[in-house]
C-alpha cells in the first residue's frame, strides 16, 4: 500500500472508477463506525461486485455489524490475504474510521460516498451529494459499467437506499432512488421481508431503549430543539448492549414543533457520538452545524463527535445550534 500523495485528490467518473476496480486487487473495504444500512449495504455490495470479478475483497469496520443485516452478510466469509488496495464507502471523514481502522487512514486510494461534507482524504474520490445513499452511487457506477449484478448485490443496494431515505420518507428520496428500486425488483429481492426486518421488528431490548429515550427527551430553545443523552453510566444501569442504543436519531424529531433533534451517545469515557436531524419545514443545515464541531453529513442529517462530560457536551451542542435557530448563544 502506498501513502496518499500530497497533491489535491482526484475526482473521478464512473468509467474511471470501474477501470480502477478492474485493475486493482486485494481489497479492504472500510465502513464507518456505528455502521448503518447504507454503510453495510455499500460495503458488502461492493465486496460482492469485486468477488464476482474474481477479486479478493474483505469488508472491515471498527464496530460490529448489527445482526439485523444478516440477510446481506450471511454469504460472506473473511478471506486471508495481504491488502494492497484500500477503499472506503459511505465514509466522509477519517474521524469516522474508528480505532481499529485508523491505521489505514493515510492509505485510502478510493472513496465512494454521497456526503457533501466528504473531506477528500482519498487519492481518488467518487462522490455524488445528490444521491440518496452511497449504495445509489455504487449501483449507478456498476450498472452503467457492465459489472455482474446478482440477487445479493440487489439486496445490499436496496438496504442502503431504504435505510438512508427512512423507507422512502425523507427529503433525499429522489426520483432516481425510486427508479433504482424498481430496477432492483427485477432480481429476487425480498423487499417485503427486508422492510419488515429493518423497520418493524424490534427486540425487547430495543423497546426498552426506546422507552428510555421517550422518557428522557429534554427540550430547549423554546422547545424547538430536542435532545437525548445516553451515557455509559446509563447503558451500564440498563444492562443493555451498547448496540441497542444505535439508531435513535429519529426519536427527538417525533415531538411536535421540534426543528432540530439531537441524540448523543457516549462511545467511550468522555467521548460522545452525536447524531443531528432537522425538520423538512425548516431551513436549518445541521451539516453546517456539525462541521463547526468537526463533523458533517447532509443538510437534514449529520453527525460529529464531542468530548466532555454530559453537561459540557450539552452546552457545546446547544451553543452551536442556537445561532442557527435565531437564538443568542445558549449559555445556561
Amino acid at each position: 500500500m502506498d501513502k496518499k500523495s500530497a497533491k489535491f485528490p482526484e475526482s473521478i467518473s464512473f468509467e474511471e472508477t470501474a477501470d480502477f476496480l478492474r485493475k486493482k486487487d486485494n481489497y479492504y473495504i472500510l465502513c464507518h463506525v456505528s455502521p448503518d444500512g447504507d454503510a453495510v449495504g455499500s460495503g458488502y455490495g461492493l465486496c460482492r461486485l469485486l468477488r464476482n470479478m474474481g477479486k479478493k475483497a474483505n469488508v472491515l469496520c471498527s464496530d460490529p455489524i448489527p445482526e439485523k443485516y444478516g440477510y446481506i452478510t450471511d454469504w460472506y466469509e473473511h478471506e486471508k490475504f495481504t491488502p494492497k488496495t484500500i477503499v472506503t464507502v459511505d465514509l466522509a471523514d477519517i474521524n469516522l474510521f474508528g480505532k481499529e481502522l485508523s491505521v489505514y487512514s493515510e492509505y485510502v486510494e478510493l472513496a465512494i460516498d454521497h456526503h457533501i461534507s466528504n473531506t477528500e482524504y482519498a487519492k481518488k474520490t467518487l462522490v455524488n451529494p445528490k444521491a440518496s445513499s452511497a449504495c445509489e452511487v455504487i449501483y449507478d457506477m456498476a450498472s452503467s459499467q457492465g459489472f455482474q449484478l446478482d440477487d445479493v448485490f440487489a439486496a445490499c443496494i436496496y438496504t442502503g437506499i431504504a435505510t438512508d431515505t427512512g423507507c422512502f420518507r425523507f427529503e433525499n428520496t429522489t426520483k432516481r432512488a425510486h427508479i433504482i428500486t424498481a430496477q432492483l425488483m427485477e432480481y429476487n429481492l425480498p423487499y417485503g421481508t427486508i422492510n419488515h426486518e429493518l423497520f418493524e421488528i424490534k427486540s425487547a431490548a430495543r423497546i426498552a431503549v426506546e422507552q428510555y429515550a421517550f422518557s428522557n427527551i429534554k427540550t430547549y430553545l423554546d422547545d424547538k430543539c430536542a435532545m437525548i443523552i445516553v451515557s455509559l453510566d446509563t447503558i451500564k444501569k440498563t444492562g443493555l448492549e451498547p448496540e441497542e442504543f444505535e439508531g435513535l436519531a429519529a426519536i427527538p424529531m417525533q415531538l411536535k414543533g421540534v426543528k432540530v433533534g439531537i441524540t448523543v451517545k457516549e462511545k467511550e469515557p468522555g467521548k460522545f457520538k452525536v447524531s443531528m436531524r432537522s425538520s423538512a419545514d425548516s431551513d436549518i443545515d445541521v451539516s453546517a452545524i456539525c462541521a463547526k464541531l468537526g463533523g458533517g453529513g447532509h443538510i437534514r442529517a449529520a453527525g460529529c463527535t464531542v468530548e466532555g462530560n454530559p453537561e459540557q457536551v450539552k452546552l457545546k451542542l446547544l451553543s452551536a445550534v442556537a445561532p442557527e435557530m435565531g437564538f443568542d448563544l445558549w449559555l445556561s
